[in-house]
C-alpha cells in the first residue's frame, strides 16, 4: 500500500491566526490528518477553546508587534513537542477598522502603514527567524499566507496589500537560502474568502462585486484555504518551494470585467 503522502502523523505545527476563520479551519484540518498543533493567537481564551476540541493540541498567546512573544511561541512548541516541523504564518492586521482605514497611499496613515509592515512583515519574519534553526533539524517547512491583493493593483488596503507583497518575496528569499538545508518555503494567496472579520469588514455590495468576478458559484471558505495550506505543508508537496498558490476562485486569472461579459452572452443584457 502505498502511503498517504498527505497525512502529518508525527508532525508538529504552529499556526498563528489559529483562532480565526482561515487558522481555525487549517488546525482542525491538520489535527485531523495526525498533527500535533500550536494554535497562536492574540485572542488566547478563542484559541484555548479551539485547542481544547482537537487532541494533542496547545494555545500560546501571540502578538505579532512583540518580538519576546514570538520567540515565547517557537521555544514553547518545542518545550511541549520536542521539534517543530510546520510553520503557518497566517496572522495579519486586519479586523474591520483597519480594513476601513486602509485605504490609498495619498490618504495613508502613517501609523497605519508601520502598524501593519511591523505586524504583517516584520512579525512574520521573527517567527520565519525563530523557527529556522528547528525546521532544519526536522526538514520542515513554512507556509505563508498572503493575499491575491499582493499580485494586483486595487484602490484600497495599500497596506496590507503592499505587505503581503513583501512576504511574498521574504517566501522566495527563504526558499533559496534555506533548500539546501532541507527546508521548504511556500506561500498560499486567497481571494476574499468569507470568514466572519470578512463580513464584518465588507458590505455585502463588496462581497458580490467579488463573487461575480469568481469563476466558482461561491466566494472561497476557510476551509477552501485550509485545503491549500495543508498540501503545501505536506509531504505531498516535498518539490515544491518557493512558489505562490493563488486560492482565489480564478479571480486573478482572467480579463477584467467578466462579469459583465458573462452577463452579455447569457443574453441578460437584453
Amino acid at each position: 500500500m502505498v502511503a498517504d503522502a498527505t497525512r502529518m502523523d508525527g508532525k508538529v505545527a504552529v499556526i498563528t491566526g489559529g483562532a480565526g476563520g482561515i487558522g481555525g479551519a487549517t488546525a482542525r484540518l491538520l489535527s485531523a490528518r495526525g498533527a500535533k498543533v500550536v494554535i497562536a493567537d492574540i485572542a488566547l481564551s478563542a484559541a484555548e477553546e479551539l485547542a481544547a476540541t482537537l487532541p494533542d493540541a496547545i494555545a500560546v498567546h501571540l502578538d505579532l508587534e512583540q518580538e519576546t512573544s514570538i520567540e515565547a511561541m517557537i521555544a514553547r512548541t518545542v518545550a511541549q513537542f520536542g521539534r517543530l516541523d510546520v510553520l503557518h504564518n497566517n496572522a495579519a492586521l486586519l479586523g474591520p477598522d483597519i480594513a476601513r482605514d486602509d485605504g490609498d497611499v495619498e490618504h495613508m496613515a502613517t501609523v497605519l502603514w508601520d502598524r501593519t509592515y511591523a505586524v504583517n512583515v516584520r512579525g512574520t519574519m521573527i517567527a520565519c527567524r525563530a523557527a529556522l534553526p528547528h525546521l532544519r533539524a526536522s526538514g520542515g517547512n513554512i507556509v505563508n499566507t498572503v493575499s491575491n491583493l499582493a499580485l494586483q493593483g486595487h484602490m484600497i488596503q495599500a497596506a496590507y496589500s503592499s505587505s503581503k507583497a513583501a512576504v511574498i518575496q521574504m517566501t522566495r528569499a527563504i526558499a533559496a537560502s534555506h533548500g539546501i538545508h532541507g527546508v521548504r518555503c511556500n506561500a498560499v494567496a486567497p481571494g476574499m474568502t468569507m470568514t466572519p472579520a470578512l463580513r464584518e469588514a465588507f458590505p455585502p455590495v463588496l462581497r458580490q462585486a467579488v463573487e461575480e468576478e469568481t469563476l466558482r458559484d461561491r466566494l472561497g471558505a476557510p476551509e477552501d484555504i485550509a485545503e491549500a495550506v495543508a498540501f503545501l505543508a505536506s509531504g505531498a508537496a516535498r518539490n515544491i518551494t518557493g512558489q505562490v498558490l493563488v486560492a482565489d476562485g480564478g479571480c486573478a486569472s482572467h480579463v477584467p470585467g467578466i462579469a459583465r461579459f458573462r452577463a452579455f452572452f447569457s443574453g441578460e443584457h437584453a
